[in-house]
């Protein structure tokens, strides 16, 4: 039987406690220029998004994509993946580093599953397009609808249909067979730098201007709603793992920035 590699970055941006799985490798996104509390080169002591092939200057509008980016381009392996240092994939759905997803966790499936993604979120009373549209800015959906049609006309169905869902697997988490993440990222990051060009930053505070990551949130189901329909990927070949956070979610704070979004128009201006 074949023993399939597998590597998933954890993308961080400052030192934080990481799994110990060797499969893991802690990355250090949006590292270039950079710098520390005494002006020097922040380093922290893990691989950079700098390195080899990378849009490591991308990544304050970009977030965790200059990450993928650099998976995508610099690693040699059977599968990639993508967690957070506070977000996590875990079979036992259970906090606690002791229940991060590991490799022995994952053995039994490899070769046998090609896409492994968070289970859903779900929004229930909205959809992913009005949700979106409540809380960030809905050009950035609506233009990139646009160069879907213009360059990657058979995947618009896929698009129109999934923005009126309220469920989707979000976070940009995901594990999968290269050769489908090389298909994605090729994909992606073609649809991204064309949205980049014809984007106006102004104006935007530095929270808003990060969409670039949140629109490719909503479009990696397009991606795989397509590869789906088109029977590159089955159903089956599709398996859903728990997320768990590692730090507490204020559900008071989000829910009223929630609300505030959806009935007064206040768009969010930080995380939770």
């Amino acid at each position: 039987m074949k023993e399939y590699s597998v590597k998933i970055i954890i993308a961080a941006h400052k030192k934080y406690k990481m799994p110990t799985d060797i499969m893991y490798i802690p990355l250090q996104v949006g590292a270039e220029g950079k710098k520390n509390d005494n002006g020097n080169v922040l380093d922290l002591g893990y691989v950079k998004d700098n390195t080899g092939d990378n849009i490591s200057s991308l990544n304050s509008s970009f977030c965790e994509l200059t990450g993928l980016y650099w998976a995508w381009r610099n690693l040699n392996t059977d599968y990639i993946g993508l967690a957070h240092y506070r977000r996590h994939f875990s079979m036992k759905n259970k906090k606690g580093f002791e229940n991060v997803l590991s490799y022995e966790d994952l053995k039994p499936y490899l070769g046998r599953i090609k896409v492994f993604v968070p289970s859903k979120r779900k929004y229930y009373i909205e959809s992913l397009y009005s949700h979106y549209a409540h809380t960030h800015y809905s050009v950035h959906l609506d233009e990139t609808r646009k160069i879907i049609l213009e360059k990657y006309p058979a995947y618009l169905n896929s698009y129109d249909e999934v923005i009126k869902h309220n469920y989707g697997y979000m976070f940009n988490m995901m594990i999968m067979e290269y050769s489908l993440l090389d298909d994605y990222c090729s994909w992606l990051f073609d649809i991204l730098f064309e949205l980049e060009k014809r984007m106006n930053m102004q104006g935007l505070s530095a929270f808003q201007g990060r969409f670039y990551g949140r629109v490719s949130e909503i479009i990696f189901n397009v991606w795989l709603d397509e590869k789906i329909k088109s029977a590159i990927i089955k159903t089956d070949e599709v398996k859903e793992i728990p997320c768990i956070h590692m730090e507490k979610i204020n559900w008071w704070k989000k829910g009223t920035a929630f609300l505030k979004a959806k009935f007064f128009g206040k768009k969010y201006e930080g995380s939770f």
